[in-house]
Parts: structure tokens; C-alpha cells; sequence
């Protein structure tokens, strides 16, 4: 089974002006004239971590990582204004033709997988292949699976902790209102919101039935600027149409494809993995029978560090 590379630093670090008010954190790591391939980190709002720079063979590809508007070392931190999905995409555009990339691998996962979707539909001519992990398609039925209609039957319990603490016995739009208390100039219930999701999130993605806690004193401004993020993300349907990056996956270029999901992922499930892979017939899939959503997990590991060296393969990466 194969691990991660060793860690890895990177060889140059810039921070971008994209534009919006926002400043992008961009970094290069591997070999200069290596392969390029470009990391998409999910959430939105999750930010790129040093693992990520791992799964990569540092003497055959040139990596780039970059924490997307509004995360991590980008900045504004948190900023929701000129924060969209085409926004994200142009971004990409000004780093690829700013690093002086023809074209070059997109590599996401979760959200990341949606954002090199919707990129790779409005830029065929760019990509020279696909890795996508934990598929989610940005479909109003994936939220309402996450957070409403699906997940929440799997962990009952978790479930009706977070109601009680987000909204108690009121009946209500819950994605409006997680949008507007998250949004809100109370400091108690942004921060209450924000423990509940963390709470709720972290047993989805753990598949537990015990949730996680919301995190210590010092972590919670982390964690309120992710959901911040996420509810700005998920309350504006993505910033595209119902099945968009399903109805344009003939739109995708003719390259190398690869759907990796685990079949215990409950976060975003097989089911989308599966009609993604249905509507792009040159596209291959690999199901992970004891893998869940997290990319840390030893088969995801395993099956994205062979995908990342298959690919190297395919696209004729220098040794």
C-alpha cells in the first residue's frame, strides 16, 4: 500500500493580487520544470496543508497549493464579497498563466472536486487530466443529503443535538437560518451556530456516533470563518444552476479522468461519484470498499498517491 511522499518544502511562496480585494496565497513545491499540477483543497473555505504538498513525486511534478478566497493565508480572511465559483476560476486562470503553464492536472477533492469541475468545463483546452476525490457535485439534493434529508438518518442522535442547539422547537428554512445566524452581529449565536456545525460536520466526516466537540476557545475563530464560508457558499446554490457541472460534463476535455471515492463516505456520496463517472464515459473510477470522505485515510492514501503516479506516467512527466 502506498503512503504519502515525504514532507516537502515549497521553493517559492507569492502572495497574488486577484483582484476583489482579495490577495491569494499561492505556493510552488517539487521540481520547476516537473509536471504541473494544481491542488484544490475542499470545504470551501478548508485551506491547503502541508500534507497536501505529499502526495505528489517531488522530482517529477511542479505542485501548486492555494488557499482560495477568503481561506487560510489568503486574504481578506473570511472575506465573502467577490467570493464566487467564477471567481475561484478566474483565479486559477491568472496562477496558471502567471506560473507559465500551458495546461496543467487538476487534483480536488470534496468542493475541490466541484471547483476543478467547473473549471475544467469552462477551460477544456487547459487541463491535462483530472484526479477527483470524494465527488461532490454542488446539487442542491448534496446539501440537503448532508444537512437535512440523508446523513441525519444515519446519525440520529448527532442530528437532534444540532437542531436543538441551532434552532430548538422552531420550524424554519434551516439553510436560512444557519445562513443568517452564522451572518450575525451576535456573538452568541454565531458563536453557538458555529460549535453546533462543527459538532454535526466532524461526526459526518468521521462517521461517528458520537459527534466531535466544536473546538477549543482558540480555535473557534477558525472555525466560524470556515462556516462562514461554507454557508455564503451553500445559501447561494453554489454560484451555478441545479446539475450544472453534471448537464456540461460533455464540456470536459478528452484526457485522463479518475473518480476516487470511498464507499463509506457519507459526506458526499457514491452515488454522485457514480453519475459523474456515467456522464463522462472516458473517465475511470476506483470505489474504496473501507474508505470514507478524508484524504488522510490510509486506502484514500493509498489510491491517490498511485493515481498521482499513474498520471506522471500518462502525461509524460521529466524524470
Amino acid at each position: 500500500m502506498r503512503t504519502l511522499y515525504p514532507p516537502i518544502e515549497p521553493f517559492a511562496v507569492e502572495l497574488m493580487d486577484v483582484g476583489g480585494g482579495h490577495t491569494i496565497y499561492v505556493e510552488h513545491c517539487g521540481r520547476e520544470d516537473g509536471l504541473p499540477v494544481v491542488f484544490l483543497h475542499g470545504g470551501p473555505g478548508g485551506g491547503c496543508k502541508a500534507d497536501h504538498r505529499q502526495f505528489f513525486d517531488p522530482a517529477r511534478y511542479h505542485v501548486v497549493l492555494l488557499d482560495q478566497r477568503g481561506a487560510g493565508r489568503s486574504r481578506p480572511y473570511g472575506g465573502v464579497e467577490s467570493n464566487t465559483t467564477q471567481d475561484l476560476t478566474a483565479d486559477l486562470e491568472q496562477i496558471r498563466e502567471a506560473s507559465g503553464f500551458e495546461r496543467w492536472l487538476l487534483f480536488g477533492g470534496s468542493w475541490g472536486a466541484a471547483l476543478a469541475l467547473a473549471y475544467a468545463e469552462a477551460h477544456p483546452d487547459r487541463v491535462s487530466g483530472l484526479v477527483l476525490r470524494g465527488t461532490f457535485l454542488a446539487r442542491q439534493a448534496d446539501f440537503e443529503w448532508f444537512c437535512e434529508r440523508g446523513a441525519s438518518a444515519l446519525l440520529p442522535d448527532a442530528w437532534e443535538r444540532f437542531l436543538e442547539a441551532v434552532q430548538g422547537n422552531q420550524e424554519n428554512d434551516l439553510l436560512a437560518l444557519l445562513h443568517r445566524l452564522t451572518f450575525s452581529s451576535d456573538e452568541a449565536d454565531e458563536e453557538r451556530v458555529t460549535r453546533a456545525w462543527e459538532a454535526w460536520s466532524g461526526a459526518v466526516v468521521m462517521y461517528s456516533f458520537n459527534s466531535v466537540p466544536g473546538g477549543s476557545a482558540g480555535e473557534l475563530k477558525d472555525a466560524i470563518v470556515k462556516m462562514r464560508l461554507e454557508m455564503h457558499y451553500a445559501y447561494n446554490r453554489y454560484f451555478i444552476r441545479e446539475n450544472q457541472l453534471l448537464e456540461e460534463a460533455g464540456r470536459l476535455p478528452d484526457v485522463p479522468i479518475r473518480i476516487i471515492h470511498g464507499q463509506r463516505d457519507i459526506t458526499c456520496t457514491a452515488a454522485a461519484a457514480w453519475a459523474l463517472h456515467r456522464a463522462v464515459p472516458h473517465s475511470e473510477i476506483e470505489l474504496l470498499r473501507t474508505a470514507g470522505h478524508l484524504s488522510g485515510e490510509p486506502q484514500m492514501v493509498d489510491a491517490l498517491v498511485r493515481a498521482a503516479d499513474d498520471f506522471a506516467e500518462k502525461l509524460s512527466a521529466p524524470r
